[in-house]
């Protein structure tokens, strides 16, 4: 069965690797990008296509029209769309004969949208999806094929839940492409009664506000771990990033939040709306005095 490979994030590329371990499955083409200035996680599939003599479209923005042109050349019976920041038109989803199969680590229907990673762990949720689903021109709307929950351990941050994502997806890709090769796929549609939708993230999302609990701020900061893009304090007007921090017990009730009670070698500790947290790994250039304001 040939298909093509859409996407250019690590997720992409993990998943692109996995194609080609599969019986069944040729890969004959991918569409990728040679850059990007909103994926924190990019990754250009060219040169994993390269090593395997598989021919690669680069595309410009949402040249949807090159794409169509590229894909009907290849004639794939089917596509993979992985780590894509554009919804795919009809003049796409109409050319494999068995569809376009999409992924969101989210499960399915609720939770579709923008960045469900950093969303699940700003949010402090005990778990997630993993849901491989055939693409309609909808945003993550279509029948699914194959899921599966994912736990989120208290010490979870963003990198090690991309890492139990992209397990799971492997796994279940072997299971999808074993399903499409035999003809024995069954695509559940979802409900759209309980269809829910997390909005696009913005620097402002990034930013610690020392009057949120401490526990949202430390879920804050192992949300934006790599490979994303950090959380960020400001001190003397200016933005540094904090890649990891912990709660901590604040010492007395009538301390006013960003108000740090403590700075060393062990981290920086603030004053919260709600107990306190230490800064352990961060890009302070100098340490805050204690009782300073930040």
């Amino acid at each position: 069965m040939k298909a093509v490979v859409i996407g250019c994030v690590k997720f992409s590329q993990a998943m692109l690797a996995r194609l080609f371990e599969l019986d069944g499955i040729e890969v004959a083409g991918v569409v990728t990008k040679r850059a990007s200035s909103f994926n924190a996680d990019f990754e250009s599939l060219e040169p994993l296509a390269g090593d395997r003599g598989v021919p690669c479209l680069n595309v410009e923005g949402n040249d949807q029209a090159a794409m169509a042109g590229w894909m009907r050349e290849r004639a794939p019976d089917v596509a993979f769309c992985v780590g894509w920041s554009y919804l795919l038109g009809p003049q796409i989803l109409a050319i494999p004969a068995n569809g376009v199969i999409g992924y969101h680590p989210a499960l399915l229907p609720r939770n579709r949208g923008r960045h469900p990673i950093v969303w699940a762990l700003a949010l402090g949720l005990a778990e997630t999806g993993s849901s491989f689903f055939v693409m309609d021109e909808g945003a993550d709307s279509g029948p699914i094929v194959s899921q599966r929950r994912i736990a989120i351990a208290d010490d979870d941050d963003a990198a090690s839940l991309y890492g139990k994502l992209e397990k799971a997806a492997g796994e279940q890709l072997g299971d999808v492409a074993a399903g499409l090769v035999k003809g024995t796929l069954k695509p559940v549609p979802q409900d759209p009664a309980e269809a829910s939708y997390w909005r696009k993230r913005g620097d402002k999302d990034g930013a610690i506000d020392w009057r949120m609990p401490a526990a949202g701020i430390r879920n804050l900061v192992r949300a934006l771990a790599p490979p994303y893009v950090g959380a960020h304090c400001v001190r003397r007007g200016r933005a540094f990033k904090v890649w990891r921090a912990a709660t901590a017990a604040a010492p007395r009730p009538d301390v006013e939040p960003g108000r740090v009670l403590a700075a060393g070698a062990g981290g920086v500790t603030v004053k919260c709306g709600d107990g306190a947290v230490t800064l352990i790994e961060h890009e302070i250039a100098e340490l805050p005095a204690v009782g300073e304001i930040l």
